[in-house]
């Protein structure tokens, strides 16, 4: 079969066959994939109207585009499957429990605290764990994911329970939904005086989703107002049917405020999770979890609270978290104890990662450091690669003149206490829409302070670093101040995501609107030597101004626009303006086919506010 053409460019023809590749691939690696010229596929996109080079990242779309050109079907390997291919080459696998049925043991539950911001959660941790982390949250919202792990009786024997704490305010629903995807069970918080709200009905989605049951604590029925039967009407609707109403959900009354059944709730977890769920795991294998949050300590350096899921976490063990590494130095509890090994369901502190894990990361231990090290150097490569592909703006020669045009683009570097938070705010603010003109774009996030490094990358233009919850050191202080570069500090993410929104607005580029000032019909025409043709009009409607901009019509046909009211007379005197009724001489411009019955409209260009 003959060889497909494009532009004249002779092409490999493929029968059909999958190409597999790896997101943020370049056309380099696609010819190896089929053995053809790398330099023939750039001249082939360059006629299909797409600019790249044979080693640079492209998108999928173009992958395909040139895919289907030579009758190959090209498909782009998931991050999953990349990343389970990639430690398959170790020959590691993560997600399952290695020997068989005998070697599983029992674990505790691991519990996901969602509702709505301002329902209680934290005040139910608080209550739960008999200490008080609300209070060190800016503006009584959480702000990033804790784990924390109790002990509680059922049928006289002690269980143990792990708590996720999310964060409540609507911005963090990446993070919101990480934590249901890491956890067996959710205790849907909801206040009984409020009733169902809009973050209510997303924590329920975001539990179905996960497949992961439900359990309902109606809160702050000590208060007036308060109505649990409501809440259980309201909920049924989207689903969750009391078990007193012929339902497989229960619902728990409390107070976190006044401790009112908390016991109650404690043990409806612990039967739902021996109802619904086997909870087991082998506590022998190297162990394997989810980094639930990860920030940098002064003192310590990278620290990252880990949930393990499977097998047993011990101090010295070799362990890559997504694109991080190290050795386990140093293991603390929720209590801040050192801790030796952590079982299966047990949160930590794991202190010893070369850089900061990101959060929702999948963390595994591995032999040795050096193949640690190796995974997280190619999850890095295969990162930087997939968002180089995803950054780069599609330029077709239809729309090369247009795409060439100057942009209005505001450039980011945001800076936070810890991943979770920077990934949450980064997608809140990526989320703001105020239309095609203004774009905007996270060129660099990270965690901890604000360096002289990241004031460098700042200089240029419309560039804000944006620190959360950090600050900068004095060098890079002096260096932003010295080269102009703004900073702005937030503790609160609605408040970063307002003050960025009216940014973006103050980008835009202004809307005008026509304002008509006046009209004036010609009654004479006086001719002058000296200014040129002289309109004698009446104001018919409105007002004539002097500079105002005007325009000229003929039997209500425009003659000339973007005419000005270059001079003004009542009589003999100048004058500023003259109203309806009256009187007046004027010339426009240098224009002088002027003509008896022409009328002159005038009018002005105001901003429009945006909306």
């Amino acid at each position: 079969m003959q060889a497909p053409s494009v532009g004249g460019v002779r092409l490999p023809r493929g029968n059909g066959e999958i190409v597999r590749l790896r997101r943020g691939s370049s056309l380099t690696d696609f010819a190896e994939k089929i053995d053809a010229n790398p330099a023939a596929l750039v001249q082939a996109l360059f006629h299909l109207g797409e600019m790249v080079t044979a080693t640079q990242s492209v998108s999928d779309d173009v992958l395909e585009l040139l895919g289907q050109e030579m009758n190959y079907r090209i498909q782009v390997v998931s991050p999953e499957d990349e990343d389970r291919e990639l430690l398959k080459s170790f020959d590691l696998s993560y997600g399952e429990d290695s020997g068989g049925e005998e070697d599983l043991e029992s674990r505790p539950p691991v519990v996901t605290v969602m509702g709505h911001v301002d329902h209680g959660k934290t005040r139910l941790l608080d209550t739960i764990r008999h200490a008080n982390v609300m209070g060190g949250e800016a503006g009584g919202i959480t702000q990033h994911i804790g784990a924390y792990q109790v002990a509680t009786e059922l049928d006289g024997v002690e269980r143990l329970i792990t708590f996720i704490d999310t964060p409540g305010h609507e911005a963090f629903t990446a993070m919101r939904a990480r934590g249901a995807r890491s956890t067996d069970i959710a205790v849907l918080v909801v206040a009984a005086d409020d009733g169902v709200m809009p973050q209510t009905v997303e924590a329920i989605n975001h539990a179905k989703a996960a497949g992961v049951p439900i359990v309902v604590a109606v809160n702050k029925i000590d208060k007036p107002g308060a109505d649990p039967t409501r809440i259980r009407g309201q909920l049924t609707e989207y689903g969750l049917v009391p078990e007193e109403y012929g339902g497989d959900t229960m619902f728990v009354d409390i107070s976190a405020k006044e401790g009112t059944n908390i016991d109650a709730l404690l043990e409806a977890i612990l039967l739902t999770a021996d109802a619904s769920l086997d909870l087991r795991a082998n506590p022998d294998m190297e162990a394997q979890g989810v980094a639930i949050e990860a920030h940098l300590d002064r003192g310590r350096g990278p620290v990252a609270t880990v949930l393990v899921q499977r097998g047993t976490l011990r101090v010295g063990d070799s362990v890559v978290a997504g694109d991080a590494y190290g050795r386990v130095r140093r293991m603390i509890d929720e209590h801040g104890d050192d801790v030796i090994e952590a079982l299966p369901s047990r949160p930590v502190q794991v202190i010893g990662f070369t850089s900061v894990p990101g959060a929702g990361d999948n963390f595994l231990v591995v032999d040795e450091d050096r193949i640690a090290r190796q995974i997280a150097d190619r999850r890095r490569t295969r990162e930087r690669n997939a968002d180089l592909a995803s950054r780069r703006r599609r330029v077709s020669l239809e729309d090369l003149d247009q795409a060439l045009k100057e942009t209005s683009e505001l450039n980011l570097i945001l800076k936070g206490d810890n991943a979770g938070t920077v990934e949450a705010l980064e997608d809140a603010l990526l989320k703001i829409d105020v239309g095609d003109e203004v774009q905007l774009r996270v060129i660099s996030r990270g965690v901890g302070a604000i360096t002289e490094s990241d004031i460098n990358l700042a200089i240029a233009d419309n560039t804000i670093v944006l620190g959360f919850n950090v600050r900068a050191d004095g060098k890079a202080a002096a260096l932003a101040n010295r080269e102009g570069v703004e900073i702005r500090y937030y503790s609160v993410i609605y408040q970063a995501i307002d003050d960025i929104e009216q940014a973006l607005k103050g980008m835009l580029k202004p809307i005008y609107e026509e304002v008509s000032l006046g009209r004036a019909e010609v009654r004479e025409v006086f001719r002058s030597s000296k200014v040129g043709t002289i309109a004698g009009c009446m104001v018919t409607s409105g007002e004539i101004r002097r500079n105002a901009k005007a325009r000229l019509l003929r039997d209500n046909v425009v003659v000339r626009e973007d005419l000005t009211v270059s001079s003004l007379r009542r009589f003999k005197d100048d004058a500023s303006s003259v109203r309806e009724g009256f009187e007046c001489g004027l010339t426009l411009s240098s224009f002088q086919d002027i003509r008896v019955a022409d009328e002159v409209e005038t009018y002005e260009l105001r901003e429009k506010p945006r909306t």
